[in-house]
């Protein structure tokens, strides 16, 4: 077995975060889970922490460090998601979208760098297809996953020759409670007559996803690669999605999201 590392990980309570403490766990890491709740879980170590506060951000840096002393890998992870068209969503909710999946991950990350200097760690961000393919009425979270993905690559340079390695998940439907956390904002049905249908298919697809498992599977051997790549998907149709962005003009591959969620 490899030798015990020190794992925060950011909203570890439930979903693919969870799931991730339980396999660094399993392969002999202590992990640490920065979260609003208890889970009460036995695979890691619970500390209070809303992302949105800066204070309890950098406090529970410092109990990490102050208990264990070193820091190797952080999976920024915490998050949430809106759905709505653009013309209805309240500007406080596309903040909070931001301010949990962007700034969240940011207050997290700028006091544990130092740490993550000094073990030449690795950083772990929880990102999405849709950073890639921009879903209809969920614009705001695909802009603020597409906003760390950017962040990835500028930080990979940023760090580079630290020894610190930067890298995210695209994940795709994924089956947890992330579905029916999910805020829906208000929509006027006579301007867009499809915004339900669209969110109920995607919710019944990330209802039938994959588990979170193989999500946390891919963020550990991820986190024992000496060169990961900046992005990766997990599962071969994802990964093909992700190509086929890439691949075709722009306006062809809008059309497609547009008929498969609008």
């Amino acid at each position: 077995m490899a030798s015990e590392r020190i794992v925060v990980i950011t909203g570890a309570s439930n979903g693919i975060g969870k799931a991730a403490a339980a396999a660094f766990s399993r392969y002999g890491d202590r992990v640490y889970n920065l979260s609003r709740h208890d889970p009460h879980d036995p695979n890691s170590t619970f500390l209070c922490c809303d992302v949105t506060v800066e204070a309890q951000c950098r406090a529970a840096i410092d109990a990490i460090l102050n208990e264990a002393g070193r820091i190797d890998v952080l999976l920024l992870n915490a998050g949430f998601g809106i759905s709505g068209p653009v013309e209805t969503t309240e500007i406080a909710a596309m903040q909070r979208q931001f301010d949990v999946c962007l700034f969240g991950a940011m207050r997290v990350l700028i006091p544990a760098l130092p740490a993550l200097r000094q073990s030449k760690g690795t950083v772990l961000f929880t990102s999405s297809v849709a950073a890639v393919a921009p879903i209809p009425y969920q614009a705001f979270y695909s802009a603020c996953k597409a906003a760390i993905n950017s962040v990835v690559m500028a930080l990979r340079n940023e760090l580079r020759g630290t020894g610190i390695r930067v890298t995210a998940v695209l994940p795709g439907d994924v089956k947890t409670d992330f579905t029916a956390r999910r805020e829906k904002n208000a929509v006027n049905a006579a301007l867009y007559p499809n915004e339900v249908r669209s969110v109920s298919k995607m919710e019944h697809d990330e209802q039938h996803g994959m588990s979170p498992d193989r999500i946390a599977k891919r963020f550990y051997a991820l986190s024992r690669q000496r060169n990961p790549k900046p992005f990766c998907s997990v599962g071969i149709a994802y990964s093909a999605v992700l190509i086929l962005i890439k691949l075709l003009p722009t306006r062809f591959a809008n059309w497609v999201l547009g008929k498969l969620y609008a």
